[in-house]
């Protein structure tokens, strides 16, 4: 690990310390069963000491000038959480098991989104081993792990983390984490890790008291932004950086998801997140590595194809596909669903071009909103019925979609599984789990009272909210209540509807994904009488075509079905009307 500037480097007779604490005009390390010794400064704030003797195991913290003691924020391990001592571990054994693998090409991509520590009863990286054949069966191609960054307490989404190179303790000791990939990869499944470098949790980080993290050139929702682009902050950008490197390198993932994209503020050039992709793309030009973003802004520039493209990403959360749908198949139209009234030419569009708002005024924001998509190719987007935001966003935390009949859950499960933008469940969807998802932490007593407060006062405009009914996200039984139900997946509902999915991912597999190499932009679409059709040319002329009726009503037939091959179709067609929520996916000439 001699490749990363921050955290222990593992030595033939000892380990070498390091920390950067430019604040600092002295730092001390301490190591359990061992005097405390003072680190050597250089002059760019790095401090260093090597510990002849020192091993795999060895826990150690450093003492600031102050008086405070912290633990190491680039520790692989923390045993006793994110307040304890961090300890050493050597990952090299674990990642040379792995090197054979080399990844799958994205339009291979089924995503598979779950929470470690919900995703089983046992809530570890062991126990997700145990579900990774279902997984298989099942035809999902990647699992993509919500963040495991070690975070306070002892239960969250991931989003409060706070030791960004540390699998959380929680969930198990980082070389369990390493045979949960290799596991993976035995079994053809890519990973994925989400990781955060917009902001850090509320409790549990120490930078700010001997380095300069956050700078007040930019404020985002958590108050000062990352400092990317004051000064020093060529080793903060190094930090995060290093970071995604480590994760690809040391745990061999397949590419990472970055969360809020939109709040990572940097003036400067390159922007952080194009040298990101661009150092990521480098180090690993020989495997598939896959970056994802989620942009509220919807700004397609961080997706452009072309040369160069080595500081682009892959693709981006397609939040407007779900939107639409979940107008469509539901009919709420509370908060920001309300910009998505008329569902089914919103549908079309975002399915055709990506996005519904392309540079239009979104009501519900109040200003415009993203910018023109259509030359962007399908597979540039991720689409889903269910991701953690869009369930647990609501005061119960509640699987909406999983509620609808049959029929229309049935057409939405068709549709987001053969469209063209590569597709995401989310765990337990597969079976119609009726099990919440809502938003859960678990922070000392004051700082969770303001948590609770945030979540009745702040998120009242969000779908689903009622403020006299929010659940209270920092109880044991709100965490308990997401614990998937794997015995529902046995059952004869369960059974059917997994079967429904897998034969869907295998028809995808078979005849979608070879043609998606062939779309280099998006599409065409109508709406009309509340059927539409969307039409995604192909480069031999051809056309992947779909028409649908998203609707719970029959309709007269506005479009001519004129395919050579039917691919995939669904309820009631006829010459002059097609039946509540049928459709038709094939290709034309």
């Amino acid at each position: 690990m001699t490749d990363y500037l921050f955290g222990p480097v593992i030595e033939d007779d000892g380990v070498l310390f390091r920390l950067w604490a430019p604040h600092c005009k002295s730092v001390t390390l301490e190591i359990d069963g061992a005097p405390a010794k003072d680190m050597d400064r250089q002059a760019d704030g790095l401090f260093r000491l090597k510990v002849t003797g020192a091993r795999p195991g060895t826990r150690y913290r450093f003492l600031l000038p102050d008086g405070l003691i912290v633990p190491d924020p680039a520790s692989r391990h923390q045993p006793e959480d994110v307040f304890g001592p961090s300890e050493v571990v050597d990952l090299s054994t674990q990642k040379t098991r792995d090197a054979i693998w080399r990844g799958r090409p994205w339009a291979d991509m089924v995503i598979y989104e779950l929470h470690v520590g919900t995703f089983t009863d046992e809530g570890t990286f062991r126990a997700a081993i145990d579900r990774l054949d279902h997984l298989g069966n099942l035809g999902i191609t990647a699992i993509q792990l919500m963040p495991i960054a070690d975070f306070p307490g002892r239960w969250n989404w991931g989003y409060d983390g706070v030791m960004p190179y540390a699998p959380d303790s929680r969930y198990g000791r980082p070389d369990e984490l390493a045979l949960l990939v290799q596991a993976a990869h035995q079994r053809g499944i890519s990973v994925f890790l989400d990781v955060v470098y917009n902001h850090f949790g509320p409790s549990g980080n120490f930078m700010p008291a001997y380095a300069p993290l956050f700078s007040p050139h930019h404020q985002t929702p958590w108050g000062d932004g990352i400092n990317f682009d004051d000064a020093q902050s060529e080793m903060v950008r190094a930090f995060l950086i290093e970071n995604a490197l480590f994760w690809i390198g040391e745990f061999h993932v397949d590419g990472l998801r970055l969360d809020a994209v939109h709040a990572i503020r940097d003036d400067s050039e390159p922007h952080f997140l194009h040298e990101l992709a661009a150092r990521v793309r480098e180090r690993f030009a020989d495997r598939h590595i896959h970056l994802i973003v989620e942009n509220e802004e919807n700004d397609p520039l961080l997706l452009e194809r072309g040369q160069p493209s080595t500081n682009t990403f892959d693709a981006q959360w397609n939040d407007d596909v779900h939107h639409a749908l979940h107008v469509a198949t539901t009919g709420e139209t509370f908060g920001y669903y309300a910009d998505y009234r008329d569902a089914g030419a919103a549908l079309a569009k975002a399915l055709a071009e990506g996005f519904v708002y392309q540079g239009d005024v979104m009501p519900y924001r109040g200003e415009r909103r993203g910018r023109p998509s259509a030359h962007l190719p399908p597979s540039a987007l991720v689409s889903f019925l269910h991701n953690h935001d869009q369930i647990g966003n609501r005061a119960q935390g509640d699987r909406v979609m999983a509620a609808l009949p049959e029929q229309a859950l049935a057409f939405a499960v068709s549709l987001m599984l053969l469209s063209p933008q590569i597709p995401m469940l989310f765990m337990g969807e597969e079976w119609c789990s009726k099990k919440p998802f809502p938003y859960f932490c678990d922070f000392d007593e004051e700082l969770n009272a303001a948590v609770r407060d945030g979540r009745r006062n702040e998120l009242s405009k969000l779908p689903g909210f009622d403020g006299e009914h929010v659940l209270d996200p920092t109880s044991a039984e709100t965490f308990r209540s997401a614990i998937l139900d794997w015995e529902q997946a046995g059952s004869k509902h369960g059974s059917t509807w997994i079967e429904r999915y897998r034969q869907l991912i295998a028809l995808r597999r078979e005849r979608v994904v070879p043609l998606l190499a062939r779309m280099r932009q998006g599409g065409r679409y109508a709406a009309e009488n509340g059927v539409i059709r969307v039409e995604w040319p192909l480069e031999d002329g051809r056309h992947y075509i779909l028409v649908a009726n998203p609707t719970s009503h029959a309709v007269s037939a506005a479009f001519e079905v004129d395919p050579i091959e039917i691919i995939y179709a669904l309820g009631e067609r006829r010459t002059d009307a097609r039946g509540p929520w049928s459709l038709v996916f094939g290709v034309t000439g």
